[in-house]
């Protein structure tokens, strides 16, 4: 049985020393560990992958905890799955005791309380982020209430536009002119102009 370590930090500039200690901590041999400076959101990692195809029957990887594996719970259990079904390989959080497959505890194989654990944690996950977007619906519609606008602010017409509008309105200039002359694009001129009563251009 060989004893892996997975370490992933979210950028280059983070620090790995907590997790390496840890790893240290729990017997895994220098030379076996994996790290990762990536974000969690997949598990399109070069040295994760690495990982993945150097594991081989009853070896086991260590992690600090489970985030370091991965942020998408629903990619997690999928990974999961993977690492312990067909790779039939063990998993140990050492964060989370309940998510180590290698215990028995009551009869009740590690790999079932783990499997147990992690649905459970991904449920929950899962039910936070759609409490996060209903908050959000919730809090944009109060606002909206308020009078709360959202999105870039309004350009304000400058003081030198109906000068323009008069000029272009009577053909002496074109609208990207006078846009230009406003430092603004043409469609916001022209939207200025429909703001005085002018419907075709």
């Amino acid at each position: 049985m060989n004893v892996y370590g997975y370490v992933r930090v979210s950028s280059k500039d983070q620090c790995t020393d907590r997790q390496l200690l840890a790893l240290q901590d729990a017997k895994v041999p220098p030379q076996n560990i994996f790290v990762d400076r990536q974000s969690g959101k997949d598990f399109n990692r070069p040295q994760y992958q690495k990982l993945l195809k150097k594991l081989r029957e009853n070896d086991l990887i260590v992690m600090k905890s489970i985030d370091r594996m991965g942020r998408n719970y629903e990619e997690i259990l999928e990974q999961w799955r993977i690492i312990t079904r067909e790779k039939r390989a063990d998993i140990a959080i050492l964060d989370m005791p309940l998510l180590n497959t290698c215990k028995r505890e009551n009869g009740l194989t590690g790999t079932f309380i783990a499997d147990l654990v992690l649905q459970i944690l991904s449920y929950v996950a899962q039910t936070e982020r759609e409490n996060i977007r209903r908050r959000q619906k919730e809090g944009i519609r109060a606002a909206q209430i308020r009078g709360v606008r959202f999105g870039r602010p309004r350009k304000e017409i400058p003081p030198q536009f109906p000068f323009l509008f008069q000029k272009w309105e009577a053909g002496e200039i074109s609208g990207r002119e006078a846009a230009r002359v406003l430092g603004v694009s043409h469609k916001t001129f022209f939207q200025w102009a429909k703001k005085q009563g002018i419907k075709n251009f």
